[in-house]
């Protein structure tokens, strides 16, 4: 197979240009010695550059046209061409359990899925990079007060470091996106236990990120009852967007207690 057409269903937007291509490979290197897994590689564009570092890589591929086209033009990786959907995949037993690098130019249409899985499995990824749509990039490095800052950047933050990297042009792609992407570097951070009720918690924040742009307290009214005597807290005239991932572990603990 010579050629593997871009899938828009697929959110495929193939890079051309090899020096990104390069420079994204790089990013792995911030996190030495353990195996590297890209997801969606395309035709090898950057899998070309991750396979000369000499790290056990495996791909992931749910394309039809990508999966031969890679075994042909990179037969060196063998049985580590998996061909199947990344989102629907146990992460335990792509490397036996061991940890491991996620990279890959992630498809458009479901690269927040793709973090959100990988936060479900954040012991197994102590790194993490790779290129996204920027908007979602913004988003996910925002500070608290940044209009960017909202439910992503508090859950991807609350167990990594976001770098944003460098901002990619939509004309080395084929086809070319509508938008900018940017590739980014998420790395574990020392976090545990974030010292609340994890699933309390990301109620909270989906809640009141619904009303983004009024007081805690509008969204706060469809967690605790009406007369709680917590409304009298400071942080109830906040914005959402002005509370940092500890003030909102801070106020979980407030509402278990409410409750």
């Amino acid at each position: 197979m010579d050629k593997v057409k871009p899938k828009k269903f697929l959110g495929q937007h193939f890079l051309t240009d090899m020096q990104i291509a390069r420079d994204i490979a790089d990013t792995v290197d911030f996190c030495p010695s353990i195996p590297v897994l890209e997801v969606g590689p395309g035709t090898g564009c950057m899998t070309q550059f991750l396979l000369k570092k000499e790290r056990e890589l495996k791909v992931v591929e749910i394309d039809f046209e990508s999966v031969p086209y890679l075994h042909e033009h990179f037969p060196e990786l063998g049985d580590n061409i998996v061909e199947a959907d990344f989102l629907q995949m146990d992460l335990e037993k792509v490397f036996d359990g061991r940890q491991f690098v996620l990279t890959g130019n992630y498809p458009y249409n479901i690269s927040s899925q793709i973090f959100f899985k990988m936060l479900e499995n954040r012991k197994l990824i102590p790194c993490c990079t790779g290129m996204i749509q920027k908007e979602v990039a913004e988003r996910m490095a925002a500070s608290p007060g940044c209009k960017a800052y909202g439910v992503l950047s508090i859950f991807v933050q609350a167990w990594y470091d976001v770098e944003y990297l460098f901002t990619v042009h939509e004309n080395v792609f084929n086809p070319p996106p509508k938008v900018k992407s940017a590739v980014i570097r998420l790395t574990r951070n020392s976090t545990e236990t974030l010292g609340c009720n994890e699933k309390l918690f990301r109620r909270i924040v989906k809640t009141v990120f619904t009303m983004r742009r009024k007081m805690m307290r509008n969204g706060m009214k469809q967690i605790l009852p009406t007369d709680s005597p917590l409304f009298n807290d400071a942080v109830m005239t906040l914005r959402p967007e002005q509370l940092s991932v500890a003030d909102f572990v801070a106020l979980t603990n407030k509402v278990e207690e409410a409750l």
